[in-house]
């Protein structure tokens, strides 16, 4: 197979960059490593992704995403 087929074009890696739903992973995925920082400062040790995750989607998704969705419209 080649280099080409196996790397996604600069065009692809634009159009997935600008898409809505990357943009909205990110933001998500920002505020997950955010969540992961305070709370392992609370704990005074690293919590780990997983963890983080997990209480952030339990304790604040909902909430993050209606707000991000009142704050678009």
């Amino acid at each position: 197979m080649s280099n080409a087929a196996k790397e996604p074009s600069s065009s692809a890696n634009d159009l997935l960059k600008n898409s809505t739903l990357y943009r909205e992973f990110q933001a998500e995925r920002e505020e997950i490593l955010r969540h992961k920082w305070i709370e392992s400062e609370k704990a005074g040790r690293d919590v780990g992704f997983e963890q983080a995750l997990t209480d952030w989607i339990i304790k604040h998704r909902a909430s993050w995403r209606r707000a991000r969705q009142n704050s678009s419209n």
